[in-house]
């Protein structure tokens, strides 16, 4: 094993056990390198790639602190990396989509608070008839969201937050191409709500899967690309 990998192992290890919780502050390098049995170099170099990634903060003048480890603060760097994929890789990541957004439909049609899903409708009902391309990418945005945060799990609501970037352009392009698109949109948006609304996991499960594979299957015809079954 590399040597920083090592120590980054080692650093992850004392976060894992507890010894070192959210917010704790590092020991001094020196101290901390012979304890681990590591050079300052391959700890520094373990604490930047740490840093990176969002498990640790280094403040300058002040010492380094692991963060609140919160799930979205540490998923913030899957967007980072979706970015640069280019667009059959794309693909991929709507495959997850549709694993993910489903799900937290159906958690939502079983969990959401009656006030969140009052406040779901309203976005739906935002969306003026005559919304520019914009508005309706925003509004589409904000309306998963909202599902997301109404599943109740903070980490599934940040994966899909952050699967969200590359996809969107997806939505952007096939609401500009594709007849009718964006009142298919509309109408599914629809459809999820009345489900989620009804307390029907099920329903809602099954019209999520439909408006994610639908831009999905929309992008493997544009692009020429065979792939499994969608479903």
């Amino acid at each position: 094993m590399p040597v920083t990998d090592e120590a980054i192992e080692k650093i992850k290890a004392m976060i894992v056990s507890g010894e070192l919780g959210p917010g704790s502050k590092l020991p001094k390098e020196a101290d901390l390198a012979e304890r681990l049995g590591l050079s300052r170099n391959s700890l520094r170099e373990a604490v930047k790639a740490l840093s990176l990634i969002r498990v640790l903060d280094v403040r300058q003048g002040d010492g380094t602190y692991v963060t609140s480890l919160q799930p979205q603060l540490l998923l913030d760097t899957l967007g980072f990396v979706v970015d640069f994929h280019q667009d059959d890789t794309v693909l991929e990541f709507l495959e997850v989509r549709r694993i993910l957004e489903p799900a937290a439909a159906a958690m939502a049609a079983r969990v959401m608070p009656d006030e969140d899903i009052a406040a779901l409708r309203e976005v739906l009902d935002d969306l003026a008839e005559d919304a520019s391309l914009e508005e309706l990418i925003a509004n589409d945005f904000a309306f998963h969201r909202a599902i997301a945060v109404g599943s109740g799990n903070t980490v599934l609501c940040s994966l899909i937050e952050g699967l969200s970037g590359p996809t969107a352009r997806a939505r952007t392009w096939r609401g500009v191409t594709e007849e009718g698109a964006v009142e298919r949109t509309r109408q599914q948006h629809r459809a999820i709500f009345e489900a989620i609304a009804g307390r029907r996991p099920d329903l809602a499960h099954s019209w999520a899967t439909v408006h994610v594979a639908g831009v999905e299957q929309w992008l493997r015809d544009t692009l020429g690309t065979d792939g499994a079954p969608l479903g």
